[in-house]
């Protein structure tokens, strides 16, 4: 395999994703794109009342515009500085991407399900207005972005990219200081005790 097929993975797989990003943007804009309504038994009640603070968890960013960004970035890399150490083995590397992509779209899926059948929203730029806690949240309280790390990894190993592997270390730095800590900080000032009692006993990752 060559650096050239290597940043051509990483590129295509960058402009995938940003495309389902932005096909899915777009039909939220089309739906109406408003705060979805909380649907009986789907979740822990949104309380009444609350500090003043803007009911959002103030992330730094979307978290797939971040994910995107590592992508571009790895790939640029690729072309700029190659690491060809993992040219070779294609087969075993395309089938090893291949199942862990498949593995985190999998787990984004059931996180979005619960979310969707609680009717709370999933972009952490709105307001959640239910505590979920069943189904894959019961194993970790962040199903979407454990999911698109995989997704994110997969497209690294089956470009056989050093450079994409290894940005997985700032990439989660990131996610957790500048996403995953302000949900938190939001989610316990929101839900008080009943996020904390979640938070006691439900790993942040895995």
């Amino acid at each position: 395999m060559t650096i050239s097929e290597t940043v051509l993975i990483l590129a295509g797989g960058t402009a995938v994703l940003a495309i389902l990003f932005g096909i899915r943007l777009a039909m939220r804009a089309v739906a109406g794109g408003g705060a979805a309504a909380p649907r009986p038994g789907g979740g822990a009640a949104c309380p009444t009342g609350g500090s003043g603070a803007p009911d959002v968890a103030g992330v730094i960013a979307l978290p797939p515009l971040i994910f995107l960004g590592f992508l571009a970035a790895a790939a640029v890399l690729e072309a700029v500085v190659p690491l060809p150490l993992l040219a070779a083995h294609a087969i075993p590397r395309y089938v090893a991407g291949a199942a862990l992509a498949a593995g985190g779209f999998v787990m984004i899926a059931m996180g979005a399900r619960r979310f969707l059948a609680a009717g709370t929203n999933i972009p952490p730029t709105l307001p959640t207005t239910a505590l979920v806690v069943d189904g894959i949240y019961r194993r970790t309280r962040n199903p979407f972005y454990l999911g698109t790390t995989l997704v994110y990894l997969g497209l690294g190993v089956a470009a056989g990219s050093l450079w994409a592997i290894g940005l997985v270390v700032p990439l989660m730095w990131v996610i957790n200081v500048g996403v995953v800590a302000r949900e938190e900080r939001y989610l316990e000032r929101k839900f008080g005790d009943a996020y904390r009692a979640y938070k006691a006993r439900v790993r942040r990752w895995i």
